[in-house]
C-alpha cells in the first residue's frame, strides 16, 4: 500500500483514498487469520513409516507416550532427545543416568504386560529378535501399535536414529545424532584402514561359550579396526562353540566383554592355555560390554577401545 504526503492532497486523493479503504479490510481479515492460527492448538502430524521387520506403522500423531523394550532403544530415545516421552522400559535401561527413573515394566525376554497397559502407552518400540514373540503379538491384538527395530550395522544405527526421530517428532535432533555418529566411524575407517589384519576371537558369553558371525555389529567394529572375526563365517549370529575350536584358530587377540563393566573374569579363563599365541603374549583385552553390546551412539566409544587394543596388538 502505498503512502501519499498530505501536501499531495488533490483531486487524484479520493481515488487513492477508495483503493485505501479496499485494502484495509483485506488486511484485517488476513491478520485475524493469522492471529486464529497462533491461538489454535498445535496439531501433531500423522506418521507412516515402515520398521525393520517390512511392516508398515501408521500413527495419527507422533508419539507422546512410549514403552521400551531394549535398553538399546531407551538409549538411543534419549540420544535424540526423546527420553522424556518414555513412561515404561525394561531392565537395565540404565543409560544416561536419567533413564535409572523410568518405571520398569519386565526384562527384554519377559514383560508385565498388565504394568505395561496401565501406562497407557500410544507406542511400543520392540527389539525384534530379544523380546518375547507371544507376549508381543497379544499387545498387539489390544490394539497397541508397535515398532520393531534391529540394528546390526554401523549404517543400521543410524538409521533407527532417524527413524525414532520421525516416531517422536524429533527430526532435527535425531540428523544430528545420526551425522555425529556416521562422521565418527568414518574418521577411525580413515585412522586404521591401512593397518596390518588382526585375528580376534571375541567372546561374548562364558557358559556356554559365544561368539558371534560376521553380520554382527561387533563384528563390522573390528573389521573397521583392522581386525579379522576367526568365527565370521558361522551361520548364527551368535554361535555357540567350543573352546577345543579357539584354540585350533589360535588367534592372535582374544577380546571379551566379561559379566559387568569392569569384571574381566572371563579373560582370566584363558590364561591356562598357554599354547595361545594370545596368552603367550598377553593381548587378552577387556571391553566394556555396555560400550559394544548396544547398538547405540555410544557403540563408536566401544570402538575406539577395540581399535586402541588391536593397535597395541600390532604394536608388540
Amino acid at each position: 500500500m502505498r503512502v501519499f504526503p498530505m501536501r499531495q492532497l488533490n483531486k487524484g486523493f479520493f481515488m487513492h483514498q477508495s483503493r485505501f479503504w479496499v485494502v484495509l479490510p483485506l488486511l484485517a481479515l488476513q491478520l485475524a487469520l493469522a492471529a486464529s492460527a497462533l491461538a489454535a492448538p498445535l496439531k501433531t502430524a500423522a506418521v507412516e513409516i515402515t520398521d525393520d521387520t517390512g511392516q508398515v506403522l501408521q500413527l495419527a500423531k507422533t508419539a507422546q507416550r512410549m514403552i521400551s523394550l531394549s535398553p538399546h532403544i531407551t538409549e538411543n530415545l534419549f540420544a535424540i532427545g526423546a527420553g522424556n516421552l518414555i513412561v515404561g522400559a525394561v531392565e537395565y535401561s540404565d543409560y544416561p543416568e536419567a533413564a535409572k527413573q523410568i518405571p520398569l515394566i519386565g526384562g527384554y525376554n519377559q514383560l508385565d504386560i498388565e504394568g505395561l497397559v496401565a501406562l497407557e502407552p500410544d507406542l511400543i518400540i520392540a527389539w525384534h529378535s530379544g523380546n518375547p514373540v507371544a507376549q508381543l503379538e497379544r499387545l498387539a491384538g489390544l490394539g497397541i501399535p508397535i515398532y520393531y527395530t534391529e540394528p546390526r550395522s554401523f549404517a543400521a544405527v543410524s538409521h533407527e536414529l532417524r527413524q525414532l526421530g520421525r516416531l517422536t517428532g524429533k527430526e532435527a535432533q535425531a540428523e544430528a545424532a545420526a551425522l555425529a555418529f556416521e562422521e565418527g566411524a568414518e574418521q577411525l575407517k580413515a585412522e586404521y584402514a591401512q593397518q596390518r589384519p588382526v585375528r580376534v576371537f571375541y567372546q561374548v558369553w562364558e557358559q556356554p561359550l559365544m561368539t558371534l558371525n560376521g553380520e554382527h555389529l561387533i563384528s563390522e567394529g573390528l573389521s573397521l579396526c583392522g581386525g579379522v572375526n576367526i568365527f565370521a563365517d558361522l551361520n548364527q549370529l551368535v554361535p555357540v562353540i567350543s573352546r577345543e575350536v579357539v584354540l585350533a584358530q589360535n588367534p592372535e587377540v582374544i577380546m571379551g566383554g566379561g559379566m559387568g563393566e569392569a569384571t574381566p573374569a572371563w579373560l582370566e579363563s584363558w590364561k591356562k592355555y598357554r599354547s595361545l599365541q594370545a596368552v603367550q603374549e598377553k593381548k587378552l583385552y577387556f571391553i566394556p560390554p555396555s560400550l559394544v553390546q548396544r547398538p547405540t551412539p555410544r557403540f563408536l566409544q566401544g570402538t575406539k577401545i577395540i581399535c586402541d587394543k588391536l593397535q597395541a596388538a600390532r604394536n608388540f
